[in-house]
């Protein structure tokens, strides 16, 4: 082989050696970037939805206190009536 071919060959294996770790390196970490941002999302998603759930709790836990109350002043009067009857 003349001189023109090794060094064009080793010109490409040096390139290949350089270009191809490179190449591995922006692929991970473009999966890895893309997989944050999902899992990301997801996470928002949960966050939204516990946040509704307890929003909903809140809502649920206010009417049966307000129920409560008026079922106590509720039996109270029965109460009241029952002594007066006796």
């Amino acid at each position: 082989m003349n001189e023109e071919v090794i060094s064009q060959i080793s010109g490409m294996v040096f390139a290949l050696v350089l270009l191809v770790p490179l190449a591995v390196v922006l692929v991970w970490q473009g999966l890895r970037t893309w997989q944050i941002r999902m899992t990301s999302r997801a996470e928002i998603a949960r966050d939204e939805a516990y946040r509704k759930l307890a929003e909903e709790a809140i809502s649920a836990q206010t009417k049966i206190s307000e129920d409560l109350s008026d079922l106590r002043f509720r039996v109270a009067s029965i109460e009241k009536m029952l002594r007066e009857v006796e």
